[in-house]
C-alpha cells in the first residue's frame, strides 16, 4: 500500500520553529519529486514548497522563503520541511505530495500530485 505519513506539526510560538517529515511506505521516494502544501480554515490550499528528484531543484511559496527549507534524505525515504522564524499566518495543515516527474525536471508546486498524506496541524500562537 502506497502511502505518505506527515507528522512532526504541533503548537508553537510566534518566532519559533519546526521541522516537519514526510515518510513514504510502499514505495520509494528516489523517483518522485515532492511537494509541501498547506490550507488554513477558510482559505484554499497552497503551494509550500517542493524538491526534485534528485534534490538539486527547489522552490519556495514567497511567504516562506528565507524561513522554510526542504530537504530530503532518499535512504531514510524521507523529506523533511524545517521551518523557522514562525508566524501566525502559518497557521494551518500541512500535507506532503508526491508525484514522478523526470528526474532532471525543475520542481513545480502547480501541478497535480499523485499521491498525498493525511496531513499534520501546525498553530502558531501565543
Amino acid at each position: 500500500q502506497l502511502q505518505l505519513v506527515e507528522s512532526g506539526g504541533g503548537l508553537v510560538q510566534p518566532g519559533g520553529s519546526l521541522r516537519l517529515s514526510c515518510a513514504a511506505s510502499g514505495f520509494t521516494l528516489d523517483y518522485y519529486a515532492i511537494g509541501w502544501f498547506r490550507q488554513a480554515p477558510g482559505k484554499e490550499r497552497e503551494g509550500v514548497s517542493c524538491i526534485g528528484r534528485s534534490g538539486s531543484s527547489t522552490g519556495y511559496a514567497d511567504s516562506v522563503k528565507g524561513r522554510f527549507t526542504i530537504s530530503r534524505d532518499n535512504a531514510k525515504n524521507t523529506v523533511y520541511l524545517q521551518m523557522n522564524s514562525l508566524k501566525p499566518e502559518d497557521t494551518a495543515v500541512y500535507y506532503c505530495a508526491a508525484h514522478p516527474f523526470p528526474v532532471q525536471a525543475l520542481c513545480v508546486m502547480d501541478h497535480p500530485y499523485m499521491y498525498w498524506g493525511q496531513g499534520t496541524q501546525v498553530t502558531v500562537s501565543s
